[in-house]
């Protein structure tokens, strides 16, 4: 593990029924596999605990919410099984926030590309400021959303995931996105969208645990062949990376940066 990954991490703490898990790597908050798995595991003890009524998603810094993948780790990508692994990782955590019994709230200050959409997308209600743009960027870099696309087209619907996966080149605006259901708030400042967030979660602490499951158990209903459909979806992803275009996009994007 380089120096840099090694400064990435997850934390989560508890205060009032509050789990606030909290995700950090120096390259924009991307997300190589440790992570990936970490973030799992914290999403899952957070469900598992029975002091917590409620989680939020979030992200350290300013600019960048999450920017996806981990380039170096795509690029060091050789095998076919190597790759539907990395994958994986971001199947496991929406699988893991599908699965949550809690709602997650998410809080995305600012932009969000590749799977940092897929994350936001896997919460249950999502809170942004007006930086929180959002690009879907894989075909740019010769794979494709297959992953992350159920999560993000269950939110936006077709015709806007569609929109998104397509021009992989542009980002889309917290407003687009709030229009599209992606967001259900956007707020100016992060300041404004703390204080939001903390209401909001005062009113979930305060409401039927019971309640709020089984509400969750509607909202992802449609989601129950998940576990099956994102697996194949790795597969796809996974063998795509190992081609020449791919490939060369990648080296490219990451002579560029």
């Amino acid at each position: 593990m380089s120096n840099a990954a090694a400064q990435g991490h997850i934390t989560t703490t508890v205060t009032g029924g509050v789990a606030r898990i909290r995700f950090y790597h120096p390259a924009h908050n991307s997300m190589p596999g440790y992570l990936l798995a970490q973030l799992t595991e914290a999403v899952t003890q957070a469900g598992q605990d029975a002091g917590v009524c409620v989680v939020v998603l979030e992200s350290e810094g300013e600019r960048t919410f999450c920017a996806g993948a981990s380039f170096d780790e795509l690029a060091a990508i050789e095998d076919f099984d190597t790759g539907k692994r990395f994958f994986l990782g971001f199947a496991n955590v929406i699988n893991a926030m599908r699965q949550c019994p809690k709602f997650i709230v998410g809080r995305v200050q600012g932009k969000a590309i590749g799977g940092g959409v897929g994350l936001a997308s896997a919460t249950d209600y999502c809170v942004a400021t007006e930086a929180a743009s959002i690009k879907l960027s894989e075909l740019a870099v010769g794979i494709g959303p297959f992953v992350v696309g159920p999560a993000v087209e269950r939110k936006v619907g077709k015709a806007a995931f569609t929109q998104l996966a397509i021009d992989a080149a542009t980002f889309q605006s917290a407003d687009w996105a709030l229009q599209k259901g992606l967001y259900n708030e956007v707020f100016p400042t992060i300041a404004a969208m703390d204080v939001h967030i903390e209401q909001l979660c005062t009113r979930l602490v305060a409401s039927s645990p019971e309640a709020m499951h089984r509400l969750k158990s509607v909202f992802w209903e449609d989601a129950a062949h998940w576990n099956e459909l994102l697996d194949q979806r790795a597969a796809v992803s996974g063998q795509l990376i190992l081609t020449d275009h791919a490939k060369s996009a990648i080296n490219a994007f990451k002579q560029k940066n």
